[in-house]
C-alpha cells in the first residue's frame, strides 16, 4: 500500500515521503538529517528505504540538508539542470550532492523511478527553477505542487487529474498586506512568482477538483501571515461556497510547519 507523511512544510523545512513496503521517494529534503532519523524512528520507519529524492527548487528551506542526506545513504538526487546549479551556488548547503548521484531531468520528463512513475511540471516561483511532481504509484496518482505565485494552466491539469494532492496555502491576504513585512517582501510574497493564498489555492480546488480527488492537503503555511484553522475555514469557506462539501466530497487537512503529520494510507 501507498504511504505519505510530511516531515515539515513551510520556510522553516520542507520534506515529504511517499513510500511503499518496498521503495521510497523523498519530495525536498530542507530538514536536517539529525531530525529525519529521529521522526523516522519515531513513526517507525527505515531511512534504508529511501531510494529517490525529487527536489522542486533550491531555495534552502527545501535544500539544505539534500547533500548531506544524499551522501550519508548514498541515495540518486532528480531535479532540473537550473535547480541542481542553484544547489551547487547556495551556501545554506554546506555538503554538496556528489556528481555520481546528481541526476538531471527536463521539466515535463516523465521518469520510471523504482516503483514511482514521476512527471514533472513548472511552477512559476523566483528561484533559478520549480517544478511541481505527478507521482502514480499502484493506480494512484499523487501530485504536489508548493512556492507557486500563481496557478498555471498546466498546473490546473494536474488537479484534475490527482487522486491526492499537496497544495500551497501560503498566506492570509489581509494578514499580510496589514503585517510586519517590509513592503518589498510583501510585494515578493503576493507577486506571479512569490507564494499562492488561501484564496487563491481554494479557487483552483473549485475549478479543477473532479469526482476522482480523494484527499488535499494545504502546504506551506506563512507562520506570520497565516494560521492553519484559518487557512483551513477560508478554504473549506470558498469550497462549500461552491458546492463542495470537503470531508463528503474530499478530505481536508493542513500540513504541520515544524512537526510530522499523521501517516496517510492511500488506496
Amino acid at each position: 500500500m501507498l504511504k505519505f507523511i510530511s516531515f515539515g512544510s513551510g520556510s522553516s523545512g520542507n520534506c515529504y515521503f511517499l513510500y511503499t513496503e518496498t521503495d521510497g521517494l523523498l519530495i525536498d529534503t530542507g530538514i536536517g538529517v539529525r531530525t529525519l532519523k529521529r521522526y523516522f524512528q519515531d513513526h517507525g520507519l527505515r531511512l534504508s528505504d529511501v531510494h529517490h529524492i525529487l527536489v522542486t527548487h533550491d531555495h534552502a528551506d527545501h535544500v539544505k540538508s539534500v547533500g548531506s542526506f544524499s551522501c550519508e545513504y548514498n541515495v540518486p538526487v532528480y531535479a532540473t539542470r537550473e535547480v541542481h546549479r542553484g544547489i551547487d551556488r547556495n551556501y545554506c548547503v554546506r555538503r554538496k550532492i556528489q556528481p555520481i548521484n546528481a541526476h538531471v531531468f527536463e521539466t515535463g520528463d516523465r521518469m520510471q523511478l523504482g516503483e514511482f512513475t514521476v512527471t514533472s511540471f513548472h511552477v512559476p516561483h523566483d528561484s533559478n527553477d520549480n517544478v511541481g511532481y505527478c507521482i502514480q504509484c499502484e493506480d494512484c496518482t499523487f501530485c504536489l505542487m508548493t512556492d507557486a505565485g500563481h496557478v498555471t494552466e498546466e498546473m490546473k491539469e494536474y488537479i484534475q487529474r490527482a487522486n491526492y494532492l499537496v497544495i500551497e496555502a501560503n498566506h492570509d491576504e489581509e494578514m499580510l498586506f496589514n503585517g510586519p513585512y517590509p513592503q518589498y517582501l510583501k510585494d515578493r510574497v503576493f507577486s506571479e512568482n512569490g507564494h499562492l493564498s488561501n484564496k487563491a489555492c481554494a479557487q483552483a480546488l473549485v475549478e479543477n477538483a473532479t469526482p476522482r480527488l480523494k484527499h488535499v492537503w494545504l502546504c506551506h503555511l506563512s507562520q506570520e501571515n497565516n494560521h492553519p484553522e484559518l487557512a483551513r475555514k477560508t478554504v473549506e469557506m470558498i469550497l462549500r461556497n461552491a458546492g463542495i462539501i470537503p470531508g463528503k466530497d474530499f478530505l481536508l487537512d493542513v500540513l504541520r510547519r515544524k512537526t510530522p503529520s499523521d501517516i496517510y494510507e492511500l488506496s
